[in-house]
């Protein structure tokens, strides 16, 4: 019983430690607070001395004040919208993620930049500016390709250029050799290729009589094989892909003007076939991807297109024109001369081709100049601007040649906001100039 009486009680033996870890929590904790207070002491010395506290608010005020000041500050939160003067209605910036994560994204995210005093556009800060746009253009060697693609540079995007260089020549882009944002592969679109991009312009063709009749089998299988790899392509990369068809799909047209409503009257076992049901399957391809696969498609048709950088010999009209009264040979007109034709400048063209792409519509769009000149009215403002002297040879019409050819462009003009500008009196001296200069250079 004395044993038992001598034993400490359970709350006496838990009361030893307790006061142990108390003892060296307590000491502890009071270093823990010297060393906060001498650490605060440190900073506050350190902000206090040569005026630094007084930086650092500066520096927050002035931040705060360009926020809060800022146009664009509150815009930045929603939705972001601008107009550019040269590429018609306005288009929103829903988001800033790069457009390669969105198929959809592609156009949404394009926002233009109006240049410096051009109409009522707002510049961009850097820290809101969408990331370049990554491109393909095939063909881009071309005569339409080659001016696309120096719009697309000049607007800031990155550009792949592919061309077999049938028609395409390296001289059309050589003054961009030494861009960094510019790369030029020598690939027929025949054969399947793999690339990273966001938007695909196909305008891989010969598309002048000379040259699709050419190796007609060659054209047909570059309309249909050529379109099948790059809709692939798109499908695979998410890229929205735009096709550069062509009114010749209206064949000779019982429609006056043509509607994009309009069938079409095609010969399809003529000499001409290989182009005008090639560029009708091809347009029956993008739909078809479109409807089953989801790929985003817009659709051009395209009217007659002159300007600089033409093939000398292509045997299209106003390149034949302009070139034979150059070189003082008569101007050669088919059949009797009273077949019509609608000629668009190649800025023009661009210009449609940016906004289609661009834009919500799929189409298909006449991209076109209305204005409407017979072949012996053009015949005379070839001369008036090149040589008065120059004369007129009649030869035999050609199989299956279009007897009238004008667009209706209210779709384009409604939808767009699209129209050509340049009338054939202003846009054919610069051509002139231009087959002028290669004519001497070759001599």
């Amino acid at each position: 019983m004395k044993q038992l009486h001598k034993q400490p009680s359970l709350n006496q033996q838990h009361q030893i430690p307790t006061h142990t870890h108390t003892s060296s929590y307590s000491s502890k904790s009071a270093k823990q607070q010297t060393r906060s207070s001498s650490f605060l002491r440190s900073a506050a010395s350190y902000l206090l001395r040569e005026q630094r506290l007084l930086f650092v608010l500066a520096g927050a005020l002035i931040a705060s004040t360009f926020f809060l000041l800022s146009p664009y500050y509150h815009s930045s939160l929603s939705r972001l919208s601008f107009s550019s003067p040269d590429e018609g209605p306005h288009r929103v910036l829903p988001s800033f993620h790069h457009p390669s994560l969105d198929r959809s994204s592609t156009t949404k995210a394009s926002v233009s930049v109006a240049a410096a005093g051009g109409g009522g556009g707002r510049r961009v800060p850097a820290g809101l500016r969408k990331p370049p746009l990554r491109i393909v253009v095939t063909g881009g060697a071309g005569f339409v390709g080659s001016h696309l693609v120096d719009k697309l540079l000049a607007r800031g995007d990155s550009v792949i250029v592919l061309d077999n260089f049938f028609t395409g020549r390296k001289d059309n882009l050589v003054h961009h050799f030494g861009n960094p944002r510019f790369e030029l592969i020598r690939h027929d679109v025949v054969e399947p290729i793999l690339l990273e991009v966001d938007q695909i312009y196909h305008l891989a063709c010969p598309a002048s009589p000379v040259h699709y009749k050419y190796n007609p089998i060659k054209t047909i299988k570059t309309n249909v094989m050529g379109t099948l790899n790059m809709l692939g392509l798109a499908k695979r990369i998410g890229a929205r892909f735009l096709l550069t068809s062509t009114s010749e799909v209206y064949g000779d047209p019982l429609e006056h003007p043509q509607k994009e409503t309009y069938w079409g009257h095609v010969n399809p076992i003529g000499v001409r076939s290989c182009y005008d049901e090639g560029k009708r399957t091809a347009e029956t391809l993008s739909m078809d991807y479109h409807r089953g696969a989801g790929v985003e498609v817009r659709i051009a048709r395209i009217f007659n297109t002159y300007g600089p950088r033409m093939c000398l010999d292509d045997g299209r009209v106003v390149s034949n024109f302009v070139a034979q009264a150059l070189r003082k040979q008569p101007m050669t007109v088919y059949g009797d001369g009273k077949q019509t034709r609608s000629f668009q400048y190649v800025s023009d063209l661009v210009d449609g081709l940016v906004a289609l792409m661009e834009g919500e519509h799929i189409g298909p769009f006449n991209l076109g100049n209305p204005g409407e000149f017979t072949m012996l009215e053009l015949a005379e403002v070839v001369k008036e601007t090149v040589d008065p002297s120059a004369t007129i040879e009649f030869r035999p019409n050609t199989a299956d040649d279009p007897h009238m050819r004008k667009p209706d462009i209210t779709k384009a003009k409604e939808l767009l906001n699209w129209e050509p500008k340049i009338s054939l009196r202003q846009g054919l001296p610069l051509m002139v100039t231009d087959f002028r200069k290669r004519l001497n250079e070759k001599k």
